[in-house]
């Protein structure tokens, strides 16, 4: 039996200890907002966070764990008010949206770190892939939750004239809490 407390919620799961995290988290607990991409750590799909930190759950051991605090996308907000899902439905991010529970939880944990990230700050923190490209609104969002101002600033939404006044106006409409 491992103990495992994920969502704040204490579970325990009769699974072999090297199973990895990310089944646990979605076989046993049912929990599939977290997502097997490639089985190597690489990707970024599974990424959950473990004590506020992201981890790339398909290449954990469950046992590994131990008593940290797991949170998965499910657990970041219940009702995906969380700035970061906000920013991210303003913004229309997600295309095939496959990678996007983990690119949340990557920026999520960027901003708590670093609450006013630059664009390089953006590229050194996000590493997971996105296999749509949707990297550019992927940044404008986080911008957009972060308010830096940058937040509409993609190629695919406004960017022209006001537009850091308009990303204020943005952030303030969706009531985005800094």
């Amino acid at each position: 039996m491992i103990n495992l407390n994920v969502n704040g919620i204490n579970h325990q799961v009769d699974v072999e200890p090297e199973m990895p995290l990310l089944w646990v988290i979605r076989e046993q607990l049912g929990l599939t907002g977290t997502k097997f991409g490639c089985g190597i750590a690489q990707c970024g799909a599974c990424t959950v966070h473990i004590n506020g930190q992201p981890i790339r759950s398909c290449s954990l051991a469950a046992s590994a764990v131990g008593k940290q605090n797991i949170t998965t996308i499910e657990g970041l907000s219940a009702d995906a008010s969380h700035p970061v899902q906000v920013a991210w439905k303003a913004l229309d991010v997600p295309q095939c949206g496959y990678c996007q529970s983990g690119q949340i939880l990557a920026a999520a944990s960027l901003l708590a770190r670093n609450p006013k990230p630059s664009d390089q700050d953006i590229d050194v923190a996000m590493t997971n892939i996105c296999r749509c490209g949707s990297y550019q609104r992927i940044r404008a969002a986080i911008h957009l939750a972060a308010g830096t101002g940058k937040g509409i600033g993609s190629v695919i939404h406004y960017a022209g004239p006001g537009a850091d006044s308009a990303c204020t106006t943005c952030t303030a409409e969706l009531d985005i809490d800094h």
